[in-house]
């Protein structure tokens, strides 16, 4: 009998549920494809029609949470009166709170991931390419309603996301404050500061200049922890500063155009004598 695409779906779902309870409980290198089976109530050459590899289960795991996390987001009451600061919030509190009861899973995989990196750049990610149109779609948004500037790379930008949501999951994995509270401030000042830069329009230019530097320090910056809260605070403040200086320079210019000044040294005319 031929299974549907649903039940596929839900095999697929509970292979990956049961290999995180499984690798959580030995171990990546312990736990085997044949103890996932059998968790998951499924031949031992089932599993393998499915995930070739445990390498693939791991990836599978992050897909899968991607599309909830993504759905999940999608749900939320009043999402389009969002700004694009909240809607970026919530997408990333939504990955971050389906990860919390596999936190133990994710930091494994997290260990896996750094030996072989390479295997985040596979083209199966499908979870992958939904974040980016998601991300895409809120920048589109913002730039339409006018909160943020024109933006020439909004593409690679939404695709910068995805290394940006990894680097938020390594430092809340060795985020030990109270209830997560470090990475709930990494998140609003990090956010906060692409926003603010948004809206200026300095990001366009920069990234026009050296976005390969960006994207390549990007993920080791968020792995130290060690005072990035306050250089996202300095960063921030700065991006104001600048941001009022601009501001109060197109005041002057304004002031000093010529039609502002002949009118300001252009002297009264005097009445003729009667």
């Amino acid at each position: 009998m031929k299974t549907t695409q649903a039940q596929q779906a839900k095999t697929r779902r509970t292979i990956i549920e049961c290999a995180v309870d499984v690798i959580a409980a030995h171990g990546f290198d312990n736990a085997t494809m044949k103890q996932i089976a059998r968790a998951a109530g499924i031949g031992d050459a089932t599993i393998y029609k499915y995930f070739p590899t445990k390498e693939r289960l791991v990836l599978a795991y992050f897909d899968q949470l991607i599309f909830d996390a993504i759905g999940a987001t999608s749900q939320t009451t009043g999402l389009e009166r969002y700004g694009l600061q909240e809607k970026l919030q919530r997408l990333t509190d939504a990955v971050l709170e389906l990860m919390l009861p596999d936190r133990e899973f994710v930091a494994m995989a997290r260990t896996l991931l750094g030996r072989v990196p390479m295997v985040m750049l596979s083209p199966q990610l499908a979870g992958k390419q939904a974040l980016n149109d998601l991300v895409l779609a809120f920048l589109r948004s913002a730039e339409e309603t006018g909160e943020m500037a024109i933006c020439t790379f909004k593409p690679s930008l939404a695709a910068l996301y995805y290394d940006y949501l990894f680097g938020v999951v390594a430092y809340w994995l060795d985020d030990d404050s109270a209830e997560f509270a470090n990475t709930t401030q990494f998140v609003d000042l990090s956010l906060g500061l692409l926003v603010l830069t948004l809206r200026s329009g300095v990001l366009n230019q920069i990234l026009q200049l050296g976005g390969f530097v960006l994207r390549s320090q990007l993920a080791r910056l968020m792995s130290q922890r060690s005072g990035v809260l306050d250089l996202f605070q300095l960063a921030t403040q700065a991006a104001r500063s600048s941001r009022h200086d601009r501001e109060n320079a197109s005041t002057a210019s304004a002031s000093r155009s010529p039609e502002s000044r002949n009118t300001a040294k252009a002297p009264a005319r005097r009445k003729s004598a009667s």
